[in-house]
């Protein structure tokens, strides 16, 4: 049974044309990391992957996810990025960049 709502009570929702999307990362470091290192790598992290593209990023040392800073959704040049930008990282030994989902709802 589909709803018909209003666009106010969609925009509210965050549903339909008003979805936003983002993506989970998850982090293994290559070796075991100090507080230092991490915080290091995090700081190049956040201004040269994250900040210019105009997003995000919350969670933990090894898992996180990212979305807009903005109103809005996260593009797929944006995703792709970002994983480009930890794919180049000789501290990760493996990451995992999913894919575009939604930020508010499941």
């Amino acid at each position: 049974m589909s709803k018909t709502r209003s666009r106010r009570l969609r925009k509210k929702l965050f549903v339909d044309e008003f979805q936003e999307l983002g993506f989970d990362v998850d982090l293994s470091f290559s070796e075991p990391a100090g507080t230092d290192r991490i915080d290091a790598f995090f700081e190049r992290f956040f201004t040269e992957a994250i900040m210019p593209e105009g997003l995000v990023f919350g969670g933990r040392d090894d898992a996180g996810f990212v979305c807009s800073s903005r109103r809005g959704s996260v593009s797929e040049a944006q995703r792709s990025a970002v994983s480009d930008w930890l794919d180049g990282q000789p501290a990760l030994r493996d990451f995992r960049v999913g894919p575009l989902m939604d930020v508010w709802h499941d």
